[in-house]
């Protein structure tokens, strides 16, 4: 098991943004659990910080869907139903991977070279058992790479959906062979799209979105 997402935070950072960061990867990845109350005092002594930033961070979250008000005791971690994840994980797959097409016939090796920097990242963070490290280069490969698509609609929405994802299961894969492979899929994405085998890159990126049903959710896929 991972040490903890949540956790004292370097001197000289954004406090709120870096909160905020943390306490949605912990949501997503489900350190946080659907259903559990948080107060931002609480949140703010295990940061190391004052309940202010944590406070503001907490109010932010609210606005994009992680955690409900509750009166006079704090924050709840929301809830995401089997039928909502189904719906995003579907939405994610028609509208990421047919992009792969068109992507793989106009990659530059520039953009290569940059997609396997940030590939590397994840699986580094992957081997470090760092989930917010991980969860973060993960956001930013997946949309850098839809970047080269040229539809910045496509990335507005792709980010809004991914932001809404939940992979409960994800904090208990760190160390096992199934987030290393997770991980690995990055280079192996990277190696079709230089390939210009865009129909590949289409069918890896299909089932890489479909482990949030499956492993990043705690289930086999075998």
């Amino acid at each position: 098991m991972s040490s903890s997402i949540i956790g004292p935070v370097s001197v000289g950072t954004s406090l709120r943004g870096t909160v905020e960061d943390a306490v949605a990867a912990a949501i997503v990845s489900g350190e946080l659990a659907p259903g559990t109350l948080v107060t931002a005092p609480t949140l703010a002594a295990r940061f190391g910080i004052s309940a202010t930033p944590v406070r503001e961070a907490l109010l932010n979250l609210q606005g994009r869907g992680f955690v409900d008000v509750v009166r006079n005791k704090g924050f709840r971690i929301t809830e995401v139903s089997e039928q909502d994840l189904w719906e995003i994980v579907r939405l994610r797959q028609l509208l990421e991977a047919p992009p792969m097409r068109e992507i793989a016939r106009t990659l530059q090796p520039e953009a290569a070279a940059d997609l396997r920097r940030r590939a590397q990242v994840i699986v580094d963070s992957a081997a470090a058992a760092d989930l917010a490290a991980y969860l973060a280069a993960d956001m930013a490969f997946h949309l850098r790479l839809l970047e080269l698509h040229g539809n910045r609609r496509l990335v507005a929405m792709v980010k809004d959906l991914r932001q809404q994802t939940r992979m409960v299961g994800l904090a208990d894969m760190i160390g096992t062979a199934e987030l290393a492979r997770s991980a690995a899929e990055h280079h192996s994405l990277v190696d079709l799209l230089e390939e210009r085998d865009g129909r590949g890159a289409e069918t890896l990126l299909t089932a890489h979105i479909g482990h949030v049903l499956g492993w990043w959710n705690g289930r086999s896929e075998e």
